[in-house]
């Protein structure tokens, strides 16, 4: 029930980024390799649109190649691809398959921490990834899943608590939904609580909102409903990026 509900939420912020994918122009070095990537992965991760995220990781591997200094985020990246594969399998009985995935994408995301200590996009990847996923992993790797989303998210916070109030919505939102979720799958649900308040003073008239008041209502829902991924991609970000790069031309 977890998983549909979440897919169902999740499918929702992708519709028109998917109605509208341009190939990433992967030599433009004027666009983060976030926006490059970021679509085609989750075309695969929310639609099972494979043929998208297998263009999607040749593009991280390009990008490996080429633009050195962003290696610890496309190590994430790479890593979060690499555990939808783990999941993919997973769901498919491949036993053998899974587990060499499974194990990729930890040392994947090692060593992306490692190299990017300071790079805000490695936690961000990593918890979204996680939260993302953790539900559909083997029991026995669940609790360690959602263990390193709540660290990625606490390591974001740090990073971002002083100006969290002036992020972008969907920054704003995916900090805070991440914090909370992760906190309350964790069991520590008094500081999920104070997420949640923080969420209803800065996100109130959106998709949070209502998440976060059944959340505080409720604790035990944060167990089949998803309040991260409430507002990405809804205008297509490397098709936006794109427009405003040829208008500036």
């Amino acid at each position: 029930m977890y998983r549909i509900s979440k897919i169902f939420l999740l499918v929702l912020c992708v519709t028109v980024a998917m109605a509208q994918t341009p190939e990433p122009p992967i030599s433009d070095t004027r666009i983060p390799v976030h926006t490059l990537v970021r679509e085609d992965l989750f075309a695969g991760y929310l639609a099972d649109d494979m043929e998208r995220f297998a263009r999607g990781e040749k593009n991280v591997q390009l990008l490996l190649e080429n633009r050195p200094a962003a290696k610890s985020s496309l190590l994430a990246w790479k890593a979060s691809a690499t555990l939808y594969r783990a999941v993919i399998a997973y769901e498919n009985k491949r036993s053998d398959e899974f587990q060499q995935n499974y194990r990729a994408a930890l040392d994947l995301f090692s060593q992306a921490r490692q190299l990017g200590a300071n790079d805000g996009g490695v936690p961000a990847i990593t918890g979204g990834t996680y939260v993302l996923f953790a539900d559909r992993l083997p029991k026995e790797h669940r609790a360690a899943a959602w263990s390193q989303a709540y660290d990625s998210y606490q390591a974001l916070w740090k990073m971002q608590a002083s100006v969290v109030d002036q992020l972008p919505l969907h920054l704003r939102g995916e900090l805070l939904a991440g914090l909370a979720a992760s906190a309350m799958r964790t069991g520590r649900t008094e500081e999920a609580t104070k997420h949640l308040d923080k969420i209803l003073a800065v996100l109130s008239d959106t998709p949070y909102e209502s998440v976060a008041r059944k959340w505080k209502e409720n604790p035990k829902a944060a167990a089949d409903t998803s309040i991260t991924c409430m507002t990405c991609h809804e205008e297509g970000r490397l098709a936006a990026r794109l427009n405003v790069l040829n208008r500036s031309k």
